[in-house]
């Protein structure tokens, strides 16, 4: 894998495990960072050292779908919320993965990230 070293956050099934197995199979230096399970507010830089964060959220409805919990409690996901509240403020892509695929997940992370290149050239 190659050029930077890209960090992807997010609330519970938001998509980041796919989304990051989607930009390794395209030869992307991109890593899964458990910061919603951290009270440290910036863990995310200290386990990874991204050059690159992406951070995914997806609503409460659809994290119960998606983890077939429907009583997956609302404080859960506010608290993760909460402790991501860093990430998101310092994130290069914010992806509210609600009425997206995981094909297009990976899209928007691609255009991003194709973005990023031209910018770097």
């Amino acid at each position: 894998m190659s050029g930077p070293l890209i960090a992807v956050v997010g609330v519970c099934a938001s998509g980041k495990s796919t989304l990051v197995r989607g930009l390794q199979a395209r030869g992307w230096n991109a890593r899964h960072v458990v910061q919603e399970h951290s009270y440290v507010p910036d863990m995310w830089q200290r386990i990874t050292q991204p050059d690159l964060l992406i951070c995914l959220d997806a609503s409460l409805e659809i994290v119960r779908q998606r983890r077939r919990d429907p009583e997956m409690p609302a404080w859960l996901i506010e608290e993760e919320r909460h402790r991501l509240r860093h990430a998101r403020e310092f994130c290069g892509l914010y992806v509210q993965t609600d009425t997206l695929t995981p094909d297009q997940v990976l899209a928007r992370a691609l255009d991003f990230l194709s973005v990023i290149e031209d910018r770097a050239r």
